[in-house]
């Protein structure tokens, strides 16, 4: 297993300490990690193996070992992993909303009930939009892949993202104009990272379906290579 930190975070820190909102990223960044780690939980039970885990300036990033078991194991027109990436999928934005009704009903200080209920709300919210690779994404195209199959439910998605991002670009740049929240304006960077990065990987894939379409019946190594790349 390998693990990594994300530099990034400590350029994060100092934006929002000389925003006077440090308090509020720190609360975030813990609830944000316990969202990562309910999908590390869900992959464990279902006896998957922990190939990455990178510290981010969102919270964790983990990655999984793909086992071919899964990939040949055939649900509808995709495969088991496909079951296996929804549930883990859900289980993040799943642990947040469990936080938001327990701390509804604890008998704590409103402030802090209210910062808890509000970190907790932002994270599942914005795990949750179909932006693919956040959580929504995720569950989305996992869907499609059951239903249409992998190219199919690759070209949905990125469409998808784009549509849905470009619309969160739009939305976020009124409200820092109005607002002057420069946590927004973080966001925007993040979304604008993550998918302009999955648009370079989509291309990528393409042109590899291309390729295996040319050469499937004689290079089963790029079947192979493809498999693990996805």
């Amino acid at each position: 297993m390998i693990f990594r930190i994300d530099l990034k975070i400590f350029l994060l820190l100092i934006l929002f300490y000389f925003t006077k909102q440090i308090e509020v990223y720190g609360l975030i960044m813990i609830f944000a990690i316990i969202h990562e780690l309910s999908h590390l939980v869900a992959g464990l039970v279902l006896k998957m193996k922990v190939k990455r885990i990178t510290i981010m300036p969102v919270g964790l990033s983990i990655e999984f070992n793909i086992l071919y078991s899964d990939l040949n194991e055939k649900i509808l027109k995709s495969n088991k992993l496909e079951l296996k990436k929804m549930f883990i999928a859900i289980a993040g934005p799943l642990i947040n909303i469990i936080i938001i009704f327990i701390v509804f009903f604890l008998n704590i200080k409103l402030e802090l009930k209210h910062l808890i209920i509000y970190s907790n709300l932002l994270i599942a919210v914005f795990n949750l939009l179909p932006i693919y690779p956040l959580d929504g994404g995720r569950i989305l195209k996992s869907v499609i892949c059951l239903i249409k199959g992998k190219r199919k439910a690759e070209m949905l998605i990125n469409k998808i993202s784009n549509l849905m991002f470009f619309w969160m670009m739009f939305t976020f740049s009124i409200l820092v104009y109005y607002l002057k929240n420069f946590a927004i304006l973080f966001v925007m960077i993040y979304l604008l990272y993550i998918v302009t990065k999955e648009n370079k990987i989509y291309r990528m894939k393409m042109q590899m379906y291309k390729i295996l379409d040319k050469n499937w019946k004689s290079d089963y190594s790029l079947i192979i290579t493809f498999l693990w790349v996805l």
